[in-house]
């Protein structure tokens, strides 16, 4: 039976809430987990709550022009139309989403949209760090969406479809049938542009920790920097739902979720706190070298078998 459109948004309302819950919690766990690996204690779990709602009620008086605020608002969207067109669980009513009327192309313009919107907001603030902020992060966004870009065509290729539902039933039937295991050479693709999405190090040129004290934590202040917050909860969990459909089976039920995109987002993790800062040149040197060069090699392997 066919859901209503009220129920149909009632359930994207229920769902977003508990992938922003959980986006933010895990983000939360893995600044305690890097911490660790640092020697350090580090913040509770539930700062990142804390943080957000002590800045939602707070207020801003200082004016930059109307494109400045809309930037975090871009940004939010961004996130926002991303999950929202993804099958978080496959089968379920409430965590299908919108994702009968979308298809792979239109997550990839939504992860676009929210980098783009930040990156005319922070054009407008006026300040100088902010042009070097965003050349850098658009420089990165092209060379690290190149591979993955090949990387979805390899898979529209192998099955046929661009749908992420119809992928993610194609997989259906047992771990070998992921796409981990039937086309290695495009979740290896993926996996390197991924490491580039979630900006950890040795690719976060863009935030720079102890290099440009300056940025969306201090040019956007209160309500604009709580939304920013949140939407590093969402978007953070949004892109490791689309990587675990795309290339790890999906998910079925809640659990399954929770453990296949937290061990993904280990992946960044471990990178991370192996591996010092890329200059920003050596960040886009490297994904127009090793990660291109496997995407093509994936889009051949699936048009010779």
């Amino acid at each position: 039976m066919e859901q209503s459109l009220f129920t149909a948004i009632a359930y994207a309302i229920l769902s977003l809430s508990a992938i922003t819950v959980y986006g933010i919690t895990l983000n939360g766990l893995v600044i305690k987990i890097v911490a660790r690996v640092h020697g350090r204690h580090g913040p509770p779990v539930w700062q990142r709550f804390l943080d957000i709602i002590k800045n939602y009620g707070r207020r801003r008086s200082v004016a930059h022009g109307v494109m400045f605020f809309m930037g975090p608002i871009f940004r939010l969207a961004g996130g926002i139309g991303t999950y929202l067109f993804i099958p978080a669980i496959l089968g379920s009513a409430i965590f299908s989403n919108f994702s009968f009327s979308g298809d792979l192309l239109l997550v990839m313009y939504f992860i676009f949209f929210g980098q783009l919107g930040m990156a005319l907001g922070a054009g407008e603030s006026g300040h100088p760090y902010s042009p070097i902020g965003v050349s850098r992060g658009l420089s990165q966004m092209t060379a690290f969406e190149l591979p993955f870009a090949l990387s979805v065509i390899a898979l529209a290729v192998q099955y046929d479809t661009f749908s992420i539902t119809e992928i993610v039933m194609a997989q259906q039937g047992g771990i070998l049938n992921w796409t981990l295991f039937t086309n290695p050479l495009a979740v290896g693709a993926g996996l390197f542009a991924m490491l580039g999405m979630n900006m950890h190090s040795p690719f976060d040129i863009v935030i720079a920790p102890q290099e440009i004290p300056i940025g969306p934590p201090t040019e956007f202040h209160s309500q604009y920097l709580g939304m920013l917050q949140t939407n590093r909860g969402l978007f953070t969990a949004a892109k490791l739902v689309l990587f675990m459909n795309l290339y790890f089976g999906g998910a079925t039920n809640f659990l399954e979720l929770i453990i296949k995109t937290f061990f993904i987002y280990m992946i960044n993790v471990a990178v991370g706190v192996a591996f010092p800062r890329f200059k920003t040149e050596q960040s886009i040197r490297f994904f127009l070298k090793v990660p291109l060069l496997i995407a093509i090699a994936a889009i051949l392997f699936v048009s010779l078998t």
